[in-house]
């Protein structure tokens, strides 16, 4: 079995040594007198473009040197010592993807600060603190922020700052200082402009807005559990961004009069909630034109109180970027019963098509499909069939009688439960998964939830809620027209059960099985595991699937780490090979290689050197490994790449509660490799 080389020889602990101040360890001087002749780059939005692409068309580091990289750098996040004092301010995996305009990286933290980091050397050079923990733990993930905006005239440079306690924040990049101008001091309420009175405690922001033009666009994460029909609406937002003035708002659900209303029977549009973008957006700036991927409405699970299609629920949605006007739309999930929100920006790119120039969006999703539209029309690439599919047994519920199913791509993970995806290392492994399986109803993909008996403990739904495909995107080739989607498999159970009815007016929302029937089981309250521990299903658990979107065709599938391996050869089963993990972040993309970070392989890696994760490097072409970049720090936020000063930077973040940050890898500065020229930057979606 493969292992790695000592990641103390590479890096060593003394790059996360570095005071809690949030300054940076300063990395070698570039090792070429001409190093500083190479172009700079920038990665200035989310995912680097408009368009979601997280490509960076850069290729100073390559298959030949990329086992080299060090880490230049690392930053501590100004949020570990308010947590380190205070453990109600706890957060999770820090998430965010930094910025780079100049000379400078922009990052937020989770509990919501803002800071300016010198680009070479990772050195703090302000911080601003909203205090938005102060409004206290928001909903859903708790402390949480991806990402934030930058926007600049040519004079004035400024930052949108999504806090958790439902604020956008515009921050001058120069001083770290709220624009007097904007808003109310420097932010807008984003409670105070909703078109329904709202909690704060049901609402919150966590990805990073899109700025388009002179608007900053914003979403919305909205509390997951209700137990009342009556929840905030999933509406999306721009601001002026200058004044923080409100210049349009597209409803959903649809308001009386609206395109989109006559979905929701009964007038149920007028109180249903969520249907919210809480993931990020994508744009076509030339064209003025926003990407909105929109989640399940209120709830989950249950929709006897929503009947109809519910638009804009489960849609994508084009809008014109100045004012929010309705341009095209097309919904992936006819009345979700699923949580199949689209969970990641759609992917713009431009490829030639049967013969023709097209300008295409590709829309990854939690059950598996990539859709693929012309961005312009919405019309689809390849067709899209409506199938019928199983429906509800639950009293009150009326299911959609068929779904969209693409007809290209190919699905890029396993769907359902069938015969063709039960585990069976063995046949008697196969046997332990079937009778594990007899308590819960199952069958191909968009199989209803049950009511939740003695003897049907839910619904197992794979993909479940988390994926598939998530919030960390795909990306995309300019050059050859591939499309890389990282992906795991995570079958969730669903059981409906009545509610308490003093405490709900909901017929029916998501339970637990029954514990006492779990005694001296594998299953979860919600997944569900397969015998001896392992998963219910066939690996791999963890994949990249590559697309020629040209073609719509599948190029290459692989599974993305170990996972599970020794665990099965430590049953005494045979040795299955990389079974695929689902400890990934989103994919960065650049001009020689696919970069994907995942979390500790302490199944791979025995003693005192066991790195906390690595950076696996892919051959774009075959999906071949070719190295994995042992590191002291597990990655958690996608990373981004950018050129500065003749030395190509990878910067991600790392960790999380206390110990998180960011952290920066180069090849050393005594590299032989001279640094290599920067490809056309302007091609493609700009």
């Amino acid at each position: 079995m493969r292992r790695f080389a000592r990641w103390s020889t590479i890096c060593g602990l003394a790059a996360l040594a570095v005071a809690a101040s949030g300054a940076g360890t300063a990395p070698l001087a570039p090792g070429a007198d001409d190093a500083a002749e190479v172009a700079d780059t920038d990665w200035p939005t989310y995912h680097g473009d408009l368009g979601a692409r997280q490509h960076v068309p850069l290729d100073q580091i390559d298959a030949s040197n990329v086992a080299r990289l060090e880490v230049a750098w690392s930053w501590q996040s100004p949020d570990n010592p308010l947590i380190a004092e205070d453990r109600r301010k706890m957060a999770g995996s820090y998430k965010s993807t930094p910025l780079k305009v100049g000379d400078r990286l922009y990052v937020n933290t989770s509990l919501g600060q803002v800071a300016a980091l010198d680009a070479g050397t990772g050195e703090t050079l302000w911080v601003y603190d909203t205090k938005a923990y102060e409004a206290g733990r928001p909903t859903n993930l708790g402390f949480n922020s991806r990402g934030l905006a930058y926007w600049t005239d040519g004079e004035q440079q400024r930052l949108f700052q999504p806090s958790n306690d439902a604020t956008l924040w515009a921050i001058d990049a120069g001083t770290g200082q709220p624009v007097a101008g904007f808003g109310d001091g420097g932010k807008v309420d984003l409670i105070a402009t909703l078109r329904r009175d709202t909690s704060r405690r049901y609402y919150t922001i966590m990805s990073a807005p899109l700025v388009v033009g002179d608007v900053v666009v914003v979403g919305s994460s909205i509390f997951d559990g209700p137990t009342r029909r009556e929840m905030p609406p999933g509406d999306v937002r721009a601001f002026d961004v200058r004044t923080g003035e409100l210049r349009w708002t597209f409803h959903n659900p649809p308001m009386r009069g609206e395109r989109g209303y006559e979905t929701w029977e009964d007038g149920s549009a007028d109180y249903t909630g969520n249907a919210n973008v809480w993931t990020n957006f994508s744009a076509d700036g030339e064209l003025g034109l926003v990407y909105l991927p929109f989640g399940t409405p209120t709830n989950d699970w249950y929709g006897g109180h929503r009947k109809g299609d519910n638009l804009f629920a489960e849609s994508i949605v084009c809008v014109r970027a100045a004012t929010g006007e309705y341009v095209w739309h097309y919904q992936l999930v006819h009345h979700g019963l699923w949580d199949y929100d689209i969970p990641a920006a759609p992917t713009l790119f431009d490829a030639t098509i049967d013969g023709r120039e097209r300008k295409a969006v590709a829309v990854i999703t939690k059950q598996g499909f990539v859709y693929v539209f012309d961005r312009v029309t919405g019309e689809p690439i390849w067709p899209i069939e409506e199938r019928e599919v199983p429906q509800s047994t639950v009293p009150g519920e009326q299911t959609s009688p068929t779904q969209p199913f693409p007809t290209k791509p190919p699905p890029f993970e396993s769907q359902g439960i069938s015969d063709e995806t039960i585990v069976d290392f063995t046949p008697e492994i196969r046997a332990e998964a079937m009778e594990i399986l007899k308590n819960f109803h199952y069958g191909p993909i968009f199989t209803p939830p049950v009511v939740v008996t003695d003897e049907i403990w839910g619904t197992v739904q794979h993909p479940g809620w988390a994926g598939g495909a998530n919030w960390g995107g795909a990306a995309f080739d300019p050059d050859t027209s591939r499309f890389y989607v990282p992906s795991f498999s995570n079958p969730t159970v669903v059981g409906l059960q009545k509610p308490d009815p003093a405490r709900s007016n909901l017929d029916y929302i998501r339970g637990a099985p029954r514990q006492e029937a779990l005694q001296g089981r594998h299953e979860s309250v919600t997944g569900i595991t397969g015998p001896r521990g392992l998963p219910i299903l066939k690996p791999p658990y963890g994949r990249v699937t590559a697309y020629d979107l040209s073609e719509g065709d599948l190029v290459w599938q692989v599974p993305h780490g170990d996972g599970i391996r020794q665990q099965i050869v430590d049953l005494g089963l045979p040795d299955p090979g990389p079974v695929g993990s689902a400890s990934f972040t989103g994919p960065l993309l650049t001009d020689t290689l696919l970069f994907l970070g995942q979390g500790r392989l302490a199944d791979r890696v025995a003693g005192e050197d066991a790195a906390e994760g690595s950076l696996v490097a892919y051959d774009k072409q075959t999906g071949a490994v070719v190295a994995e970049v042992p590191l002291p720090a597990r990655p958690s936020g996608t990373p981004m790449s950018y050129m500065h000063r003749g030395r190509q930077h990878l910067v991600f973040a790392f960790g999380g509660g206390p110990k998180s940050g960011l952290l920066a890898l180069a090849l050393p500065a005594s590299s032989p490799e001279q640094p290599a020229a920067v490809s056309d930057a302007a091609r493609g979606v700009r």
